[in-house]
């Protein structure tokens, strides 16, 4: 009983997004947005990663919830926390092996959670939700402060040793079932048993359905590489595509039904705590907020970003040379990750992407939803996981796919 109605939930939550009329204006609270969704793919309900490094997680189980809603038609509940699990001890021992060179770090990548699901399955949440992570019986949500750096401090132990047991694995996987829960090994869904992996075969999920892809030019196009980033330390081969074919891979997925799971910057001025991700012409900030250059000038940070983004404004005209710079100048770093699942447009007819973050729904001006432009998605997207069907045929074609 308690499994239907946490689904009965899930259902509700996803019909709420997935039957956005088109005609409706979602108005925020600041001065000067006005959104009309234009497209809306069903979504599971959002959810609040709270004090965790597991937006990777969370948002790639998104788009894998996504894809059990366009497939089968049925709400899902994945647990963040056996993938956080399984992932973190694997990025340990990767880093024992090459003697704790690499930096043992809580986050991860959306590749992570793929590689999880094909080897060791998934769970519903029901069946792995964590444990209690405060003092009190209401602290439910995440808080791994405390765990990030006692699992590093058990790693960092390890260094100066000649020698180590066989059994350091799994001193390390006691402090992850004590902070998270144990993996089971077997839960009951509607009745029925599974195993792990056997529960991503019912619900049909495949691991080669899934290709990711970036777009720079320190490697050649339309082949693949290992994008050089810190959580992508399984080297997953990402196809490296043109700045254009990067949005149009974007834009097939969303017009044919397909959410994305999209890895990008967010500090940018320009990404705010409201529900906003645009990129403002900062160069000419007083120009374009009509601000007095001496005031503007002796503005702070703070009070500039918000004079930017309090309502539609010019923005930057992005290049490929533009997001390549910013990936060697440490501008563009390995951030957030978040599910893109519709588009929108303000009042002005300028498009935007509808992006579910795992902030909690009241973390922003319109229940934990962004609305991103097209300028900073071109700008700030580090890379992208599709369902291989999402990719234009030409392009599928061209890569072999």
């Amino acid at each position: 009983m308690k499994q239907t109605i946490i689904f009965l939930m899930l259902a509700i939550g996803m019909a709420a997004y997935a039957q956005t009329d088109s005609t409706e204006v979602k108005k925020d609270t600041a001065e000067g947005w006005q959104f009309t969704t234009v497209d809306s793919i069903a979504i599971t309900p959002v959810k609040d990663q709270n004090r965790s490094s597991t937006c990777w997680a969370f948002s790639t189980l998104g788009f894998l919830e996504s894809e059990v809603l366009r497939t089968k038609g049925k709400a899902v509940d994945f647990s963040p926390m056996y993938v956080v699990s399984k992932t973190m001890i694997d990025r340990a021992t990767y880093c024992v092996r090459m003697y704790n060179e690499p930096h043992f770090a809580p986050g991860g990548s959306a590749y992570d959670v793929i590689y999880c699901m094909e080897h060791y399955g998934l769970v519903p949440r029901e069946a792995m939700p964590g444990i209690r992570y405060g003092w009190t019986e209401a602290d439910t949500l995440p808080v791994h402060n405390e765990l990030d750096k006692v699992a590093a401090g058990y790693l960092k132990g390890l260094n100066g040793l000649k020698r180590i047991s066989p059994v350091w694995r799994e001193g390390l996987q006691a402090i992850y079932d004590t902070y998270l829960g144990k993996c089971p090994e077997e839960f009951e869904v509607d009745g029925k048993k599974y195993t792990p992996r056997k529960w991503v075969e019912s619900l049909g999920l495949k691991a080669d359905d899934y290709v990711s892809f970036t777009s720079y030019t320190h490697h050649p196009f339309y082949e693949r590489f290992a994008l050089e980033v810190p959580d992508n330390w399984r080297m997953d081969q990402m196809y490296n595509v043109p700045l254009e074919d990067l949005m149009r891979i974007i834009d097939n997925a969303i017009a044919n039904g397909y959410t994305v799971a999209w890895a990008a910057d967010v500090s940018e001025i320009g990404f705010t705590r409201k529900g906003i991700g645009v990129v403002p012409d900062d160069d000419h900030g007083a120009d374009i907020t009509g601000s007095d250059m001496a005031k503007w000038v002796g503005m702070s940070m703070d009070k500039k970003k918000e004079e930017l983004t309090k309502k539609p404004l010019p923005e930057k005209t992005i290049t490929q040379q533009m997001r390549q710079d910013a990936f060697d100048n440490w501008e563009t770093t390995d951030d957030h990750g978040m599910q893109i699942f519709g588009t929108a447009k303000d009042r002005n007819g300028k498009r935007y992407y509808m992006v579910k973050n795992s902030w909690g729904t009241l973390r922003s001006d319109y229940h934990g939803i962004w609305y991103v432009s097209e300028a900073f998605m071109q700008y700030k997207t580090n890379d992208i996981l599709v369902h291989k069907n999402a990719v234009p045929k030409d392009l599928r074609k061209k890569l072999g796919i």
